[in-house]
């Protein structure tokens, strides 16, 4: 059996129209979706792209290694999901963006990394001129030229000439695509950019009781309310783009007869502001739904075509699932689940809790996103994109300190090292206006939520390594 991973960056679920959103059409994830298993609440561990796919790989919380920044990558003596199928015989092969691997990572995990650069005929230039405010609101430009120059077609087509190379006798493969939209900055290739009208949508409005960080955020990038519609039409115009490289691949795997074959998977590994709330991008320490809540399609030979999953899943769950399927054993200690049971039919787990973390405190400055290191383009110019973002977590440390969020079906609780905790009842405020944490009708819901949110941590708290021994045992970078 072959697994695909197509793997946008930023893509939250209730973007997508079989998530929800009537605004849209997305008809290659509506097909995903009746041919295959939609889970209806999957949340992210962390919701920045590095952390999030280091837990993904590996199936731990972020906290257990240390992966809650962009820099620290998996490294070799980390075990991870694409190394244990290289490892059993598997072809793996990555086309896209590295945001998961150090580098002496990758020949140990992959027998290809391909990362196209640079493809796009004319870079496009930011909507606003520099100076001016609202400048870094990621607004810009359409993109000129063909969007067949992209390269997150690029990736695509790399993936798909790869597939049909394949010939009989050759052993099963894990392609794994990380793509780079809708990641901002907020733009596309027409006519994506400009299908959405942006006086069609609704936005969240800013809501009372949330965190300061937001308001800080806003001082930092001057945004203009008249701009938040527009970047979440050209946001939604980015998501048709990735549809249209779905509906692509889903060809190919039809076209070359290895569909029932194979196992796909559609995710993500965060969501984005967009617009919602008067922000933009995401925020480490950001525990909004907006921003951990990721689609997850999986089509299986077997599976039960059309089921909906609405109890809560975690992306590391995606580990173990493909483990599974490929029955494969893990060798070293993690906290995914299988999911396949859900794609046979089964319902999930009402009960089950998901959980997210982030941030870094004012004695982990080398954590920040504006740290200038080695290979590492500095982000501490004024003409520099994230340039808000990065001289904020400088001048105002507590406003990116490090939380953890714990949800049910039911409720949602953050809590903060600096500044304010959170809690949301999700069946009366599903769009998290309402900070009711210091209400005291909602105390005996809070208590429970963090002492629930203590068991975690101690259970979760390290993972102790599986060491070669007399008695059998091996390290997670062997085989039996």
């Amino acid at each position: 059996m072959n697994y695909v991973l197509f793997f946008p960056d930023e893509l939250r679920a209730e973007s997508l129209h079989c998530y929800g959103n009537e605004k849209i059409e997305t008809p290659n994830y509506d097909r995903l979706a009746a041919q295959g298993v939609q889970f209806d609440q999957c949340h992210v561990q962390n919701t920045v792209c590095s952390p999030s796919r280091c837990a993904m790989f590996t199936g731990q919380y972020v906290h257990v290694n240390g992966h809650r920044t962009l820099w620290n990558l998996l490294k070799p003596y980390e075990p991870n999901l694409l190394r244990y199928f290289k490892e059993a015989g598997y072809e793996v092969r990555v086309y896209g963006k590295n945001d998961v691997f150090a580098q002496e990572t990758i020949p140990l995990s992959t027998h290809e990394f391909y990362s196209p650069a640079g493809l796009e005929k004319e870079q496009p230039q930011p909507v606003k001129p520099k100076g001016e405010p609202g400048h870094f609101d990621f607004l810009y430009e359409p993109i000129k030229g063909e969007w067949t120059d992209h390269h997150d077609y690029q990736s695509l087509k790399a993936g798909m000439d790869f597939i049909r190379s394949r010939k009989e006798g050759d052993p099963p493969f894990v392609l794994f695509l990380p793509l780079s939209f809708p990641h901002c900055p907020y733009t596309a290739h027409e006519p994506f950019y400009s299908m959405f009208d942006p006086e069609t949508l609704t936005l969240r409005p800013r809501g009372d009781g949330k965190p300061a960080f937001h308001q800080t955020i806003r001082d930092y990038r001057e945004l203009s309310q008249t701009d938040f519609k527009k970047i979440q039409a050209v946001y939604l115009g980015m998501i048709r783009f990735n549809d249209a490289l779905l509906g692509e691949l889903m060809d190919c795997l039809d076209e070359t007869g290895i569909a029932d074959n194979t196992v796909l998977i559609a995710s993500s590994d965060h969501g984005d502001y967009a617009g919602d709330y008067d922000l933009v991008e995401k925020w480490p320490s950001g525990c909004e739904d907006v921003l951990t809540r990721v689609p997850l399609l999986i089509r299986a030979p077997g599976c039960k075509a059309g089921h909906l999953v609405k109890e809560p899943v975690e992306l590391i769950d995606i580990m173990a699932t493909m483990m599974d399927y490929a029955g494969l054993e893990a060798h070293h200690t993690h906290f995914a689940r299988s999911l396949k049971p859900q794609c046979e039919g089964a319902a999930g787990d009402p009960d089950r809790a998901v959980f997210c973390e982030g941030g870094y405190n004012p004695n982990e400055p080398h954590c920040n996103e504006g740290m200038d290191r080695p290979g590492i383009r500095p982000r501490k110019s004024p003409d520099a994109i994230y340039y808000p973002k990065n001289i904020q977590q400088w001048d105002h440390p507590e406003t990116v300190g490090r939380a953890t969020m714990i949800r049910t079906m039911t409720h949602k609780l953050v809590k903060r090292s600096f500044g304010d905790h959170e809690l949301y009842d999700l069946e009366k405020d599903p769009l998290e206006l309402h900070n009711c944490y210091n209400d005291p009708a909602y105390r005996e819901i809070r208590q429970q939520l963090e002492s629930r949110m203590l068991a975690w941590y101690i259970d979760t708290s390290d993972a102790v390594p599986f060491e070669e021994d007399p008695r059998g045992f091996i390290t997670p970078h062997r085989k039996k």
